[in-house]
């Protein structure tokens, strides 16, 4: 499982993926964002899923984007790009991979901006290479381990949010997501995108870099639990005072 989010606020775009990738009993790190920049060509593409599956599509893709990218002016077309070669490897490994009793699994995000692109964009591709695009009413979109960080992102995060905050409120939901689901962990990849820019900035960060914030957080979320309003838990304890107690018996041996 990997945890892949993808943001998108009105000041840009935030791509954080985690590295941890389970085959079998083995776990290995590895990347799950690529970047591509090109003039005004500007995307980052992250995915979850089989990682055979998504090293084939990729590399197709990758051909692809050497070949025809002057003919993408806007996003959706190199999207479009993308979901074709996700059909085509399903066209030659989707039987045999299902014979092997796996499933056809890739889901993948695609965040930029191109030359005729209004504003900056967030595409969620399914495993059978349809899209959506990602709006100002629902701001964020998670491949992978999404149920951890959700409730977080479904608190704070907001369209108007600023990119520095959604930047940190999406790395507390891959907190969450780490500190509760074995299959994905650090190293992390990050990319931000500025709107208009057309450049986007990636960093890699270590559990040990980014340790002071979730400690802070740790030891926050502690304290706001015990100061949070509890006049309504009289009630409930209340059905538990009205019964005696039963003495306690000690034997003596």
């Amino acid at each position: 499982m990997s945890f892949c989010l993808g943001m998108k606020v009105a000041d840009g775009l935030v791509g954080i993926a985690d590295t941890r990738v389970t085959t079998g009993t083995e776990r290995i790190t590895a990347r799950k964002v690529t970047i591509h920049q090109h003039r005004q060509h500007t995307m980052f593409l992250m995915t979850s899923g089989l990682r055979s599956v998504r090293d084939k599509a990729l590399t197709y893709f990758e051909e692809v984007i050497a070949q025809s990218d002057e003919s993408f002016d806007r996003l959706y077309k190199a999207v479009n790009a993308f979901s074709a070669q996700i059909r085509r490897v399903a066209k030659e490994d989707k039987k045999a991979i299902e014979e092997s009793g796996l499933g056809f699994n890739l889901h993948a995000l695609v965040g930029g901006q191109f030359e005729n692109d209004g504003e900056h964009k967030l595409y969620l591709i399914y495993p059978q290479a349809n899209w959506v695009e990602v709006g100002q009413g629902s701001p964020y979109v998670i491949i992978g381990e999404s149920g951890y960080g959700k409730p977080l992102l479904d608190r704070v995060l907001r369209y108007e949010t600023p990119l520095e905050l959604a930047l940190k409120v999406g790395y507390l939901a891959f907190d969450a997501t780490r500190t509760s689901a074995t299959d994905v962990d650090f190293p992390l990849d990050i990319v931000l995108y500025r709107r208009g820019t057309f450049h986007m900035a990636e960093q890699r960060y270590t559990a040990e870099e980014l340790k002071p914030t979730s400690d802070w957080w740790q030891e926050h979320m502690q304290k706001m639990v015990n100061e949070a309003p509890a006049g309504w838990i009289e009630g409930a304890l209340k059905g538990l005072d009205s019964i005696p107690r039963e003495p306690s018996h000690n034997c003596d041996l």
